[in-house]
């Protein structure tokens, strides 16, 4: 028993006195090479003590090594990490002062969009220090890739994630569900893969959903006793879950009566068994697409309680039975059911249903007469009952309606001309909008003619309508409706738009309809970039609301290559000559650089070369000087000083986070997102190579799912480099004085590990205590020596009845002789240098 209250104590008193030690770095990693730390080691403290010890732990408390929380610098980092900024973010250092895109609120970032920027890079966990922003759009940027970083789930004031048409990849990160005033969240058209974050429940704000046209897999996560799914959604109005991998059922639970859902969209996925009953709950429903999935069973009778269905797409699924009542559904005009094995007679009652325009149940098995009364909805427009085996139609000469029959038996009768055996035409489009303009062309590349005859650089990219009402994509009243009122958004919104075209409409696989969007500006022949940024913002925010027979859609837009440079103007021959002149001269200087450059490249790349060939980051580590034999690593990663440098954008100062006798210390970010903390020794004072190779050594060893890590090292170019795993979650200080040392004091065994257990009172807990709390004092030469921390504890341990080896003694003793007279640790720029061992700074380096 005394045993294990011994390492009880000693592990606790550690947690406090390593976490304290991350700030000052001339402490935080000389714990490894330390005799006290040898002795400890002896004492059989290696395995499950360590895993709690050395790094800071992720839970309870942590540190921070940044002092200055000034968002600028975030972004900043997020700058240097993307190719294509805006110029002046250049002019100067401060966002707030006019950065295009960004948008500030007394001083504070609360606004990113750079909707088609043509941006290259990634989105690092930097982002999860602007904590006031609200808007972040990078839409239409198909060279931002990589993963949502987790840190994104700290921009707890965010209402508005728009990432639509980028390139990001990889999981979504459960920590959007911690975006508790998310109201928008479109990411959509990317890469992501897995599955829906259940955490995505807990967004009680959430009005939009759009996770559609990704790779995600899975079913629909929906609530248990201990996990939130998204029937919690009850503010949510869409749904848009389209053109992915989702599979599996879809829950009964998904649906209730509180939810307010007016679009859900869940086509061409793999979802299978019957449609839930209880989706008929959801009466404020007004678009459902479950076409183009396995769903299988009858079309549930709960769907007649949705009353103010506008449309509704159930083709190309494996259902069974009649066609359904729906004769309460008084307000739809669009009945999509193709391909979905329905068989029997058609209801007449069914073209009765007062706001219908459009049916196509082509490609089923329905049969009988047809029956289409006089007393049929006046709105009707298109049937489409191709492919089926219907043999009469009762009302063959007296129909005004466009019918199309062809493929049924009444249609293979001999002699027979009826217009509805004809088959159906192609549904696409050549619509352009109309121009008064004269045949000429616009002289300058890249230029279009607008409908007001000026040659201008337009925006463009393709409009997409998820649910469209209409069928006759000839009809050039419905593009004009659309065209007038894009105009009048754009120009309420404030944005310099003189006109608007569309081209080319069709419809996709998907049946989507797609259009040709071109925006020309006013004023000028090409939009700024703040104009570009509002046209942008304007599309992916759905700022813009359609007309209601487009329905639901989405903007893919093109990056806009015009904002500088433009048409060449009327300079004079002798202007033109000194630009040739001045041209072949800097080709000239540049060719003779490019020699020199070359030369010098081809030299040093046969010294890269013999580098390379070594098969060891320690292949120049001299086992004879003192440092011991080659490092033995586990699970550790050694980087090149090349490496480091780019992660830290060269060691910029901006990545700057700290500094100590040791050195600097830098922020960096890994290819794929990871945050990390890299501690640079200084030049001509790195610790000795034993000191080196015990730490990495040690620190190697240690792993523990509540434990910063040692991610890796840099033993190159002469360089000595630690990187750690990087957080951010306040001070040791604030953390201790809180809930922990009351959980200490009041409930013990809730910080303890379960494999040590208690039966008797813990002896020794006041001094245990009092220790603890000197070891987080804000100043360094007030808190205890490693030698006073070890003897506290060996005390505290005899306490307990847990007697120290005389060898433990011994070294105690040897330790607390060699602590004399040394300076502080943390003035000394010397990492190692209250260890009273004194080793070469000399390391061979490469």
């Amino acid at each position: 028993m005394s045993s294990k209250l011994g390492k009880l104590l000693l592990i606790l008193v550690l947690q406090v006195w390593f976490s304290t030690a991350q700030n000052d770095d001339d402490t935080y990693a000389n714990f490894s090479s330390d005799p006290s730390a040898k002795r400890l080691v002896d004492h059989g403290y290696e395995e499950f003590e360590l895993k709690f010890v050395i790094v800071v732990l992720k839970t309870g408390f942590s540190v921070n090594y940044l002092h200055d929380d000034d968002a600028a610098t975030y972004l900043r980092a997020l700058k240097d990490g993307w190719q294509n900024t805006p110029p002046n973010w250049d002019d100067n250092s401060d966002p707030c002062s006019g950065w295009d895109g960004i948008r500030c609120t007394n001083s504070r970032i609360t606004a990113i969009t750079l909707a088609s920027m043509n941006l290259v890079g990634g989105l690092t966990g930097d982002i999860g220090q602007l904590t006031e922003l609200e808007i972040l759009d990078l839409s239409y940027n198909q060279g931002l890739t990589g993963s949502l970083t987790p840190a994104i789930g700290r921009l707890r004031n965010l209402r508005n994630l728009l990432l639509v048409n980028c390139r990001f990849s990889g999981p979504l990160p459960d920590t959007l569900g911690d975006l508790e005033n998310l109201v928008y969240m479109s990411l959509n058209s990317n890469g992501f893969t897995g599955g829906i974050p259940p955490s995505i429940g807990n967004l009680e704000n959430l009005y939009w959903l759009d996770l559609a046209d990704n790779r995600l897999t899975g079913g629909i996560p929906v609530s248990n006793r201990t996990t939130p799914g998204l029937d919690m959604l009850v503010n949510a109005k869409h749904f848009h879950f389209g053109r992915n991998r989702l599979s599996g059922p879809i829950p009964e639970e998904l649906f209730h009566s509180n939810m307010t859902l007016i679009h859900l969209l869940l086509e061409n996925n793999l979802f299978n068994g019957p449609i839930p009953s209880s989706l008929g709950l959801v009466e404020s429903l007004e678009v459902v697409r479950l076409d183009r999935n396995a769903f299988s069973g009858t079309v549930p009778s709960s769907i007649n309680s949705l009353t103010g269905l506008f449309e509704m797409f159930l083709s190309n699924n494996q259902l069974t039975g009649t066609v359904p009542n729906l004769s309460r559904l008084n307000a739809i005009y669009y009945l999509n059911m193709f391909g979905t094995n329905l068989v029997g007679q058609l209801p007449a009652a069914l073209f009765d249903i007062p706001q219908l325009q459009n049916v196509d149940l082509s490609n089923n098995q329905l049969n009988g007469t047809l029956n289409i009364s006089s007393t049929h909805s006046n709105q009707l427009q298109q049937v489409n009952l191709q492919n089926n085996q219907i043999g009469d139609f009762a009302q063959r000469n007296q129909y005004t309606i466009q019918l199309i029959l062809a493929g049924n038996p009444i249609c293979t009768e001999s002699g027979v001309t009826d217009r509805f055996c004809s088959p159906p035409t192609n549904t696409n489009s050549s619509y352009s909008t109309p121009s008064n303009c004269n045949s000429a062309t616009c002289s300058n590349s890249g230029q279009v003619s607008s409908p007001n005859c000026r040659c201008a650089f337009p925006y463009t990219g393709f409009l997409n309508f998820r649910a469209p009402s209409f069928s006759d994509l000839g009809n050039s009243t419905i593009w004009e409706s659309l065209r007038n009122s894009m105009i009048s958004s754009f120009r309420l919104s404030q944005l310099p738009v003189d006109s608007v075209a569309l081209r080319n409409p069709t419809k996709n696989l998907d049946d989507y309809l797609v259009i040709t969007l071109q925006v020309f500006p006013s004023g000028d022949d090409r939009f700024n970039r703040t104009g570009i940024l509002g046209l942008g913002f304007s599309l992916s925010n759905q700022t813009f609301k359609p007309p209601a027979d487009f329905g639901t859609y989405f903007f893919i837009g093109e990056n806009y290559d015009f904002l500088t440079g433009g048409a060449s103007g009327g300079g004079s021959n002798s202007s033109n000559t000194g630009v040739i002149v001045g041209s072949v001269i800097g080709g000239c200087v540049l060719l003779a650089l490019l020699v020199v450059a070359g030369l010098y490249a081809f030299r040093q790349k046969g010294r890269a070369e013999r580098a390379t060939n070594e098969s060891s980051p320690f292949a120049l580590w001299d086992a004879t000087n003192g440092s011991g034999a080659i490092p033995q690593l586990k699970g550790v990663k050694a980087f090149t000083f090349a490496e480091v440098s780019k992660y830290t954008n060269n060691f910029s100062e901006t990545n700057n986070i700290g500094t100590g006798g040791y050195g600097m210390v830098y922020r960096g970010s890994l290819p794929n997102g990871q945050l990390i903390a890299i501690k640079r020794a200084k030049q001509g004072s790195t610790q000795g190579g034993l000191e080196f190779k015990t730490e990495i050594e040690l620190l190697s060893r240690v792993h523990h799912k509540n434990l910063v890590s040692l991610v890796g090292f840099c033993f190159d170019q002469g360089e000595q480099m630690l990187v750690y795993e990087y957080i951010v979650n306040g001070t040791v200080k604030d953390s201790l004085s809180g809930s922990f040392l009351v959980d200490v004091k009041i409930g013990s065994r809730q910080v303890l590990d379960p494999t040590i257990g208690l039966t008797t009172q813990l002896k020794g807990l006041e001094r245990f205590v009092d220790i603890a709390l000197r070891c987080v004092e804000e100043r360094g030469d007030t808190r205890p020596t490693m030698s006073d921390v070890v003897k506290e504890i060996e005390s505290i341990m005899e306490l307990a009845g847990f007697n120290p080896n005389a060898e433990s003694a011994a070294n105690s003793s040897n330790y607390d002789y060699a602590s004399k007279g040394s300076e502080h640790p943390y003035t000394n720029d010397n990492l190692f240098a209250y260890s009273g061992d004194h080793f070469s700074a000399k390391l061979d380096p490469k």
